[in-house]
């Protein structure tokens, strides 16, 4: 007997049912393993750099290969989901995920690990877009904005709590820090067969646009090796001397893709939906803050390690309050938005995250936890709390609904684009070098260029924010806007 039978028909699902409640719990603990991964290792990569005897280039590319292959792919990974059926893709996603996952943990060299995390990346690909396209596909039309919210703020929260798992497990072990998800996999499948229904779009083209993806792909992973290449000195020769190359390929490819998107029949990303501003605008948006959250706990907490001598559950945990903040106002944000429209949280909060990144930017060795980075923090958590559930709601919104998983593709790889072309792009351009994450001095000159460019990057989301509809429901687009010839 098929698993849909015993789930509720699309579209028709009530947020506060056991239905309900059941649905957003497994798509919730599905993509939080996604998210928990793309902050979750940073804490842990000073002890993966003494036990694998790493390079600073190695660990960047422990994080960047998972969230390269992520962001990637996850276009793909919201086409397959309208083709193929949106759970059956996102099921596929958990099990591959809890799979390679075993594989980064028994990793036995620094080169292997960052194979695996690409392998994992692939993964958390189709299982992120399906998350967020079976809450917009199964729930009631009235009941999406608030069951949206309650996933971005708890999906949101995720990055910032990674940060305090991974240094209590990277205490006892480091390989737990990738060991933990499966059986986090395992409940998200069981209720997933339970309570999520099956969807797809019927009016999908016969044939996913593997060539769009290709292009997509090859883009995006070499304009990271360019930017990772990029001001390296010694002892990463090889990743400098091929960072041209890789820019000018990542070139050709971005403006290959842009041109196939126009002229394919049945693009992956139909152009049509950048005709909307609202859609447009949000995604840039999108892009700064990630970009910002991304670098930002990528470099706190190395250098509460490094400079200030924080044990890693120490620094994980320096940025839990944030987390709940997440957790306790997002539903709050979220009716903010249905009372006042989108537009003033979306340049309010990037505006407060942006003064407490630069507060945290001045934090250095011998400063009180208290007063150097519990304000900061904070400030950064309260303007999430703006930012995440308002964004995503308004950027769905701007999207007509046989879009969905399309959209919710756009939405997650521009986020993990973000955070990944930030984290590759900072330590070389900030100046730090192969050992530097050692060295309390060369690191905090590094640390402190690399937040004070992250509250630039808010500040520029925050006046983006400016030219989205005061009214949520301005955001709706028209037909004229959604028709693909």
């Amino acid at each position: 007997m098929d698993g849909t039978t015993r789930a509720p028909d699309a579209g028709t699902v009530a947020y506060g049912t056991r239905q309900g409640t059941g649905l957003l719990a497994a798509v919730i603990l599905g993509s939080t393993i996604a998210f928990l991964d793309s902050t979750v290792v940073n804490v842990a990569l000073p002890r993966i750099g003494s036990d694998l005897d790493a390079s600073f280039a190695q660990l960047q590319w422990v994080v960047t290969g998972y969230t390269l292959t992520l962001a990637a792919f996850i276009l793909v990974g919201g086409s397959l989901g309208d083709h193929l059926g949106r759970r059956r893709v996102y099921v596929w996603g958990i099990a591959g995920f809890a799979v390679t996952s075993l594989l980064c943990a028994l990793a036995p060299t620094a080169n292997l690990l960052v194979a695996a995390r690409v392998l994992q990346g692939i993964a958390g690909a189709l299982l992120t877009p399906g998350s967020l396209a079976v809450i917009q596909a199964s729930f009631r039309p009235a009941d999406r904005g608030r069951a949206i919210g309650t996933w971005a703020g708890i999906g949101a929260a995720a990055p910032a709590l990674g940060p305090a798992l991974g240094g209590w497990l990277a205490e006892l072990d480091w390989r737990l820090v990738f060991l933990v998800n499966l059986p986090i996999a395992v409940v998200a499948l069981v209720l997933t067969a339970r309570y999520v229904p099956e969807s797809r779009d019927p009016d999908s083209a016969p044939h996913l646009d593997w060539t769009g993806a290709v292009l997509a792909v090859v883009a995006l992973a070499a304009l990271t090796v360019a930017l990772t290449g990029a001001g390296r000195g010694e002892g990463s020769e090889l990743l400098a001397s091929a960072a041209p190359v890789a820019g000018v390929v990542a070139v050709v490819a971005g403006v290959a893709f842009v041109w196939w998107l126009r002229r394919a029949s049945a693009p992956m990303v139909p152009p049509s939906l950048f005709a909307n501003r609202t859609f447009t605008v949000t995604n840039v948006l999108t892009l700064a803050v990630y970009a910002a959250l991304g670098a930002m706990f990528f470099f706190l907490v190395i250098q509460l390690q490094t400079s200030l001598g924080y044990r890693p559950l120490v620094a994980g945990l320096a940025g839990l309050p944030s987390t709940l903040l997440m957790v306790f106002l997002s539903e709050r944000a979220g009716a903010l938005t249905d009372r006042v429209g989108p537009r003033l949280p979306l340049v309010a909060g990037p505006l407060v995250g942006a003064v407490g990144v630069a507060w945290l930017a001045f934090v250095s060795e011998g400063d009180s936890y208290w007063t150097a980075v519990l304000p900061g923090v904070l400030l950064f958590g309260l303007g999430l709390v703006l930012i995440v559930a308002p964004l995503t709601t308004t950027e769905l919104a701007a999207a007509p609904d046989r879009y969905t998983g399309t959209a919710s593709g756009v939405n997650n790889a521009v986020s993990r684009a973000g955070g990944l072309l930030a984290v590759a792009a900072l330590p070389g351009l900030v100046g730090l070098g192969q050992q530097d994450y050692a060295d309390p001095e060369a690191l905090t000159d590094g640390y402190r260029a690399a937040m004070l460019i992250c509250a630039g990057l808010l500040v520029a989301g925050g006046l983006s924010g400016l030219l989205v509809p005061g009214r949520l429901r301005d955001c709706r687009p028209d037909a004229k806007e959604v028709e693909v010839p």
